[in-house]
């Protein structure tokens, strides 16, 4: 499994090969939403939903062999896409990969130019989510210890 950095510098390098257009790197991030994998109806509760988004954002993880995969969905093609970016990076890491991760990434590629505020708050809502279920299944994994 590659490394949070290594996926990271390699999302980078994929847009900047939009070379800062607005409108290719927002259509880029809403086709990265399209390959998400569908997530089952059944997951798609009020438990899973991400808050602190604008938009609804269903968000689910389990554990196979101490990595940890997640499964997201979204109402709106923008912010299945920024859901995307997080599972790609945290996909397959480990609980305190996730909890140690430095996301740099969104920095680097200029997100905040083409998300806006309320997306942004909404995006760091997906982070902590996604960290605060890392951190339940390393608390589970140190109490089966």
């Amino acid at each position: 499994m590659q490394s949070i950095s290594t996926i990271q510098d390699e999302i980078i390098n994929e847009f900047s090969l939009l070379d800062g257009d607005m409108e290719m790197t927002v259509f880029y991030v809403m086709e990265l939403g399209q390959k998400l994998p569908d997530m089952k109806e059944e997951d798609k509760t009020d438990d899973n939903i991400v808050k602190g988004c604008q938009s609804k954002v269903w968000l689910t993880a389990n554990v196979e062999n101490d990595t940890i995969y997640f499964t997201a969905d979204s109402n709106t093609a923008i912010t299945k896409g920024l859901v995307s970016l997080l599972i790609r990076i945290f996909n397959g890491q480990t609980p305190d990969a996730i909890l140690n991760a430095d996301l740099y990434f969104m920095n680097k590629i200029g997100m905040e130019r083409f998300i806006g505020t309320q997306r942004s708050n909404g995006f760091a809502a997906m982070i902590k989510q996604m960290k605060m279920y890392a951190l339940a299944f390393k608390s589970k994994q140190e109490i089966q210890s």
